[in-house]
This record gives structure tokens, sequence and C-alpha cells, in this order.
């Protein structure tokens, strides 16, 4: 039956779908038990079609979690089929044959009948803070040699059955958890933000029929679709490729892991192609995730507007089996998501000779996370876990500054935990957080800021700091702009001197021992000696580059009340032009060269990157 909507009832259909998403997101969040939902908003809800098809996301739901919900859906119904499923079935899925996450990251789904009808899943995606076996934390680190060693597995398990709950399950759960109050609790609000969505999608289907709102969701994906051709077709037609890497994959000795990415533009058809990345590693990072190239597409196509299955339905990923992207059981998935932000960040610079006037140079890819937890002696020696994510620093862009202390491209709206609740809960301090001074790349639009956080413990317990995956390659300027700076991890325990370059999972520490995480800034767009020289003045007042980063990068001198020395800046400018800068960057930044055949080349000693624009 062909359905034609008016254009008042298709645009309540429009904006009602995303607003159950965001209920149900209000839901979880004001009803979890864990600090990484509730506070850091680690999780997604979703409306899902029966064939898999994204309906609806929650604004700022994690972009990583949304863009492989579909795979999740499409295996449960070729497990129980359509007719599998009863009003009332609850299912729990996080296996990292399908999901391809670690396995911290829960789904709940719950399926949507309207008058006996199968018709979606209303669905949550959550990071719990223990799932047992290594997990505590963001997962087994680069520990765990295989999936079991990481935690519970749940294969598309129904938790109820037609309203009626499996006992035996949840005990089964609770008593191979650290965690079971907190992971409990967010599993009943994980399944009651389902249901919750299940009761706005009737009150949906009531008022408008069946008909009605299911040619309306079609539409809709139309649409998105078309406006996402529409945006491709801005970029000239051709074949545009970047590669770079990220390092430090636990093994011996070290190897880099290549990143290739070939994006073809066509009429508004774009092809990401990642076969030629990297095997999948004994040791990590793995994941099975298209979420790299979905993230960045939907960067440069339509940032802003809701994200439905017709945001994707113009590109084609190509991703083969074995890849480390596309990982196959039982290789660990513990790191699934280090290398996302990087693949997203290489697509856009592959394609940033053609994209000049909106590309953006590197941001951090650091995904921010650290964890200490123990038992807490003056809390009846109950469990605790601190988890918070830090942001860095995101490319400068060709009209502005890149934003300081902001997570990656692929967190969506994740921010860190509040200095208050963390110090509520644990025993512990934050001594400091703040921006990292001078950690933003030099440019003419500076690149932004990481975070520095220091933390005293007052027990002892055990610390997950991951070394940073891009340690031989920071953030990437582009046109002349200077590259960040690379993140770390310190620490210093009682009787030490100095702080410590310190990585390590479940590394156990005494108590009065003082961590300091640093995260990465964002690379810089342009020339830094085009820097508005009062811009840099006040970027030193604001203790965001220091005195002497403003003269050996940007040719700005201040006099001792920072008042801005112009005879000086001039004449320092014309030296640093003249003479070259004295202030050498550790790593060559990626600069373009257009020859007259139009081929673009950014080289740098570390990576390549190369466009063939069509004529």
């Amino acid at each position: 039956m062909t359905v034609k909507l008016d254009p008042v009832t298709l645009e309540v259909i429009r904006n009602a779908l995303p607003a159950v998403s965001n209920e149900m997101a209000a839901d979880l969040q004001r009803t979890s038990y864990n600090m990484m939902i509730y506070e850091v908003r680690d999780f997604c809800t979703a409306l899902m079609g029966v064939d898999g098809s994204l309906i609806s996301q929650n604004v700022g739901g994690v972009s990583h979690f949304v863009a492989d919900l579909g795979v999740i859906i499409t295996d449960g119904v070729k497990r129980y089929g359509t007719g599998g499923f009863k009003d009332g079935d609850v299912i729990i899925m996080n296996h990292p044959a399908v999901a391809g996450q670690h396995l911290n990251n829960i789904c709940i789904y719950i399926p949507y009948f309207f008058k006996g009808e199968l018709l979606m899943f209303s669905m949550v995606r959550a990071h719990w803070i223990d799932v047992g076996g290594m997990s505590t934390g963001f997962g087994a680190g680069r520990s765990a040699i295989d999936p079991w060693m990481e935690g519970l597995q749940f294969d598309q398990i129904k938790l109820y059955e037609g309203g009626v709950r499996n006992d035996m399950l949840f005990r089964c759960i609770q008593d191979n958890i650290r965690f079971p109050e907190s992971s409990m609790g967010d599993l009943r609000s994980q399944i009651a933000a389902c249901r919750l969505g299940n009761r706005r999608a009737d009150e949906l289907f009531e008022r408008y029929g069946r008909d009605a709102v299911m040619a309306g969701i079609q539409q809709v994906f139309d649409e998105t679709e078309l406006r996402c051709r529409n945006a491709v077709k801005q970029i000239a037609d051709g074949v545009y490729e970047a590669e770079s890497f990220i390092d430090d994959t636990g093994e011996t000795p070290p190897q880099r892991v290549r990143i290739n990415a070939k994006v073809t533009v066509k009429q508004g058809q774009m092809t990401i192609d990642l076969s030629e990345c990297s095997k999948e590693r004994p040791h990590g990072p793995n994941c099975r995730s298209l979420a790299g190239a979905r993230i960045a597409y939907k960067a440069i196509t339509q940032p802003l507007d809701p994200v439905n299955e017709g945001s994707f339905r113009a590109l084609d990923i190509v991703l083969p089996e074995g890849n480390f992207m596309m990982a196959r059981h039982p290789i660990p998935m513990t790191g699934w998501s280090l290398m996302l932000p990087t693949v997203a960040d290489t697509i856009v610079a592959a394609l940033a000779p053609a994209m000049k006037d909106k590309a953006p140079a590197g941001h951090h890819c650091d995904l921010g996370g650290s964890s200490f937890f123990g038992r807490d002696p003056k809390n009846g020696g109950r469990n605790f876990v601190l988890q918070s994510i830090d942001g860095g620093g995101w490319g400068g862009r060709p009209w502005e500054d890149g934003e300081s202390g902001t997570v990656s491209i692929c967190q969506g709206d994740v921010r860190n935990g509040a200095i208050e609740a963390i110090e509520l809960k644990c025993p512990l301090m934050i001594e400091k957080r703040g921006f990292r001074t001078d950690s933003g790349g030099a440019g003419k639009y500076r690149g932004g800021l990481g975070i520095e956080l220091q933390v005293r413990n007052f027990v002892e317990g055990r610390w997950n700091l991951n070394k940073p995956y891009r340690q031989g390659l920071a953030s990437w300027g582009l046109w002349g702009g200077k590259q960040g700076t690379i993140g770390d991890s310190l620490m210093r325990k009682p009787g030490d001197n100095d702080f410590r370059e310190t990585y390590g999972h479940r590394y156990l520490v005494p108590a009065d021992t003082q961590v300091l995480v640093r995260r990465p800034g964002g690379g810089g767009w342009g020339e830094a000696l085009d820097r508005d020289a009062a811009a840099v003045r006040w970027d030193v007042i604001e203790e965001l580059v220091s005195r002497d980063q403003a003269k050996a990068k940007y040719g700005v001198v201040l006099k001792d009340d920072l008042t801005l020395d112009a005879v000086a800046t001039e004449k320092e400018r014309q030296t640093i032009r003249t003479n070259g800068s004295t202030d050498k960057d550790p790593v060559a930044i990626p600069t373009a060269i257009i020859d007259a055949a139009g081929i673009s080349v950014m080289k740098t000693d570390l990576t390549v990157f190369a466009t063939g624009l069509s004529k």
C-alpha cells in the first residue's frame, strides 16, 4: 500500500522518532548507577528496523556505538527468525564475533509489536564498569589474549521471554561481576529505557497508523540520502588516498599498524576502501566495525542533521574479513576503538586538498580513558572504580582555532566526570584538571589543547594507564600548520622525587601515589607566522601558549607586562621567514604540493598522502 503523506505529518514523524531516542537517553541517564553513563554519557539509544536499519538515535549518542547496531539486529533475527520474538522479550548482546567491540559495551534490545506485527526494536548500548574477567574499567587492555579473558560474552540471550524473567541468568551475571550493584542497576535502567521507547512508539503508531509511520520512515531515509549525495557532489570526482598508522601494539618488537584510506568520489557516490590496512593483530588493536568510515562520511556530508539509515545509503565501504577492523573471533577486541578516530581523520586528510575551505587539521585521536579501582576501607571495604574520559585538542580549521579539551570524533557527547562526583564516590583527590599549555599545534588557526589531569589516590589500588597508540605520529597540521603534542601518563609514588612515564593494566600502587595524565593537542592550520599577533598575545595571557613558544613558533615578542612589542615582532617574524624557525618539530608535518598535472601530494617522513583529481 502506497501512502502519500502531507508535509505536516511527515515533519511530525521526522522529529518524533529522534525525540523518542532522546527521551530514552534521558531516562537512562537519570536512572543508571554507573558514572560512565549518568555523568560521562558513554552510551547510545536507538530505534532499529527489523532489517537492521537505523531509524533514529539520540542526539550526542556515542558515534562508534551507533555505527554497528544494525549487525546485532540482523544477527538476532537470523538467530530467532521474525517469528521467534515475543512481546515482552528482552535480549542482551555483547558477543565480539558480531558486536565487534570490547565486552563492556552491553546492548539491550526489546522487540516492538503493533497489533501483533513486529515493526522495530528499541535498543540501548552502554558501557558497564565490569563484565567479569579482566574488564574492570575500560576493558582488559593489552593483557587479554582471547575474549574469555576479557569477561562474560552474551550471545543473543533472552533475559526475559514473553515477559517472564530468567532469574537464574540474572543470578549468573550478578555472581560473575565485581560491581553487581552498579551493573545490575544499569541493566535495569537499559531495560526501562527500551520499554519507554516502545511506549512512545505505541503513541506514534496509534495516532498516525502503521502505514503512515512506516511510509514516513522510508521517506526520511530517502531525503537524508539525497542530501548526503548533494554534499558529496560538491567534491570533485576522483580518487583520493591517505595513509597513516598507529604504533605500539604490544608486540615484541613493537610494530606499526598501517591505516590506508582510498576514497573514490563519483557523481555523488562515495566509496571508502580500507582493504590495504593492516591485517588482524594477535594482541590488538582489533574490532569488527564500519564506524571509522561511517563517522568520517557523516562528518563530511551532514554533520548536524539527525543520523538514520539514509545517512549511509550513498556510501560503499570496502573492508574485507581479516582486516584489523574486520577481525574474526576469537581475536581479542579489548582495544577495539583505539584506531577508529585515526581512521576517520585519515579519510578527512585524504579529501583535504579537495575541501580546503572545510577540512581541519588532524585532531588528537585519543579515546582519553583512565581508570583506578580497589577497595575503600573507610566505606565498609566496598569496591570502587574511578573512570573518566578527558579530551584532547581538535585540529585548527580554515576559519578558526581547534576546540580544546574535547573528546574524539568517535565519541559523540561524551564528557569528563565531574570532579565533585568523582571525589565523593572514590578515595582520591583531583589535584589538577586544566588545559595543557603549548599542546596545540601552531598555525594561522591554532590546534586545540589537550587536558592535563593530576590525581592523588588515598588508598592502595590498581591503575589502568594505556600507552597512547599514536606515539610516532602526532596530530598533523595542514597547509604549513605545526603538529600537536603527543599524550602520555606519568606517575610519582611516595618517596619519588619526580614523575616517571608509566603504563600498565591493573598496575598496583600504594596510597599517596600521584598520577599525571596529559592528553594530546590538535594540529595547526596554515602558517603560524600568519596568525594575528594579538591572538597570540591573548593565548599567552590565557596560558594556552607560553611566551617562549609564542616567540619560537609565532615570532611574537611580548614585553614584561605582556603587551605586544610590534617592532620586535615584525623583526622576529622576518628573521624566521629568512632563516627558518629554530623550533623544529620531531616529526615533519604534512604540507601540500600541487603540480601542474593537478596531483596534490602531502608528504612527511612517516606518511604519504596522495590525491588524484579528475579533469
